[in-house]
């Protein structure tokens, strides 16, 4: 599995990331499981988010325990998730970090990353917020999670300024099936302009729900209606066109359309690593069916509606 280089972090990311949300403290055969089979992959990095809960961190500080090797993880955290306020202040950018530490049964974050904005705060004491950590040794990198280009943007411009670390990454949704409106409050979904300038300034993308939450596979159709959040989401006549063409697709590369679309995010113009939540050590091997599909420039094009036709 290849990596992708992220500053701030020496043994950068691998191209798929492991989710957490499935992992349970109280199953750790299950999700030691999941884990092992992500590493004998060649993954290593595991997202995590202080909003996720005590048990799946609580299980991946076990597993790292039981098999010594915390420094061959990538761990990347996510804290000052609002909830129903408004969380983005120093002492909850510190709270969560600290109290995931605890969980995770470590004494760092390779990557510590802002769940969600709140454009209200000044980016100038968010970073001085953050510096604070990497100066304490709590985390290593840091970044933003549903952040807009233009908010990153000003934040790194005052880090350079400032003498500050600047955010390393971004954490969008970015996918082939672009998204009628956002699935979660606060979510942001990457656009074309969003797209240009990141293969402009190279800054590298963890994206999540890289394969739309299933939508490539064969469970949805038009006619297909009975998951009220995929239809609001997803279910538009671009992106059945988009689906189609990705069909086409993986007949010529003996895959399946979702393959494609997770080959469509990992063949970006700029660094990018996927996000996958494995139920089964099955389905993880058959996301790495993705990894050897090499899309061209056209074929990117093509799949995202922007040429008519294509030579195949």
């Amino acid at each position: 599995m290849k990596r992708i280089a992220v500053a701030g972090i020496e043994q950068g990311i691998t191209q798929l990331v492991h989710g957490s949300m499935m992992l349970d403290k109280n199953r750790m055969d299950y999700s030691s499981g999941l884990l092992d089979a992500f590493i004998a992959a060649g993954g290593n990095a595991i997202d995590t988010g202080h909003i996720y809960g005590e048990s799946s961190a609580r299980a991946i500080g076990l597993w790292m325990d039981a098999r010594g090797n915390r420094s061959d993880i990538v761990i990347v955290g996510k804290g000052a998730h609002p909830y129903e306020q408004s969380r983005m202040t120093k002492t909850c950018i510190q709270s969560d970090l600290v109290e995931s530490l605890d969980r995770l049964m470590t004494d760092y974050m390779d990557m510590y990353m802002l769940h969600r904005d709140d454009p209200n705060v000044n980016v100038g004491y968010i970073l001085e917020g953050l510096n604070d950590q990497i100066a304490a040794g709590r985390c290593r990198a840091i970044g933003a999670s549903n952040w807009s280009v233009a908010r990153i943007q000003e934040a790194n411009a005052y880090a350079a300024k400032h003498g500050l670390t600047g955010f390393a990454c971004s954490s969008p949704n970015l996918a082939l099936a672009r998204p009628n409106e956002a699935r979660w409050a606060g979510c942001v979904s990457t656009t074309a302009e969003d797209e240009a300038w990141h293969e402009k300034s190279q800054l590298p993308i963890l994206s999540w729900s890289s394969q739309s939450g299933g939508f490539f596979t064969n469970r949805y159709s038009p006619e297909n209606r009975e998951d009220a959040e995929m239809v609001r989401v997803n279910y538009s006549e671009e992106n059945w066109e988009r689906k189609r063409r990705a069909s086409v697709l993986a007949e010529k590369y003996d895959v399946t359309a979702n393959h494609i679309a997770l080959a469509y995010v990992l063949n970006q113009p700029f660094p990018v690593a996927a996000i996958v939540g494995p139920q089964q050590p099955s389905e993880l091997q058959d996301s790495l069916k993705a990894l050897p599909v090499i899309l061209t420039d056209a074929e990117r094009a093509w799949l995202n509606l922007q040429t008519e036709t294509i030579a195949l």
